[in-house]
């Protein structure tokens, strides 16, 4: 078992004060048998009226905050800790109905998946054509096999560039460009997933990276994203297609959403001069330290 310790802090500037608007976050660790929240923190400067929390349509903890001022800058300092118990290996436990893929879920789950197994760009044919090129369309082969070669295809397929802008590209842009951020690889394996009927969700989170004698992690220094699958017999299983991660391995998972859309770190709103924006600072910093039980 890992403790981790995450400090986040955002830090947004403008070239004349600006009225703030209300903002969005999403930054509380998603409480469950693989991680325990300890503690969880939240400054804001200039000092907010009221900060409320909800839970949302898929269980994230999400937090408004709502201003009463102007300011030429605005920062969110977020220090979460939490106890982490890494998975290195899932068990691919499947029920013997979908050991090979193709299969059809359980009637009694289906109505629940359904919505997940709606692919956002279903005209994209891109990702067929993709997916063609090592998968034999309408072959048998193993449920877990398949899912571990789509993971790391994007993972050995792809490069890794960081990009501050923001959205999320297409799959059809990140196959042409043969690049992009964890959050456009994310969606790029659940839109190949949910072609193969599979169930997909898109996570945000964090990853731990390790600052010497280990492998080299991509997407750490800011939030990072993945994906889980559902595999009957097994649930929710991750795939990180970024660093070819299967499990929660050194993931702390916050959010699960339907689309990458739905699951923004941090978002909110100002009046102000259309061109008032001077910039954003973001920094994240994960430690950990080992526990024996």
């Amino acid at each position: 078992m890992t403790i981790y310790t995450v400090h986040h802090n955002t830090v947004y500037r403008y070239r004349r004060p600006v009225k703030l608007g209300q903002h969005q976050m999403l930054f509380r660790p998603r409480d469950s048998f693989d991680q325990r929240l300890i503690d969880c923190r939240l400054l804001v400067k200039p000092e907010p009226v009221e900060i409320r929390w909800i839970h949302d349509v898929f269980g994230n903890c999400v937090t408004f905050v709502d201003f009463n001022t102007t300011s030429d800058t605005l920062e969110f300092e977020t220090t979460i800790r939490l106890e982490h118990t890494p998975e290195n290996a899932p068990e691919f436990r499947i029920e013997d109905y979908a050991r090979q893929h193709p299969f059809a879920y359980d009637r009694a789950e289906l109505p629940d998946l359904e919505s997940y197994i709606r692919r956002q760009f279903p005209g994209d044919r891109m990702v067929d054509d993709w997916l063609s090129r090592f998968i034999a369309p309408g072959q048998s082969q193993p449920t877990g096999q398949l899912l571990m070669t789509l993971n790391e295809a994007i993972a050995e397929g792809f490069s890794y560039r960081s990009r501050t802008s923001r959205g999320t590209q297409t799959p059809s842009e990140t196959l042409t460009l043969q690049q992009g951020t964890c959050r456009d690889f994310a969606l790029l394996m659940m839109e190949a997933a949910r072609s193969l009927g599979f169930a997909a969700r898109f996570i945000t989170g964090y990853i731990y990276v390790l600052d010497r004698d280990g492998p080299v992690r991509l997407g750490g220094g800011s939030t990072h994203a993945w994906c889980s699958i559902y595999v009957p017999g097994s649930g929710w299983v991750e795939f990180d297609p970024t660093n070819g991660i299967m499990g929660n391995r050194e993931l702390i998972r916050v959010g699960v959403a339907r689309t990458p859309d739905q699951a923004i770190p941090l978002s909110g709103s100002y009046w102000g001069d259309a061109d008032g924006e001077a910039g954003m600072e973001v920094t994240v910093n994960v430690k950990s330290e080992a526990i024996e039980r």
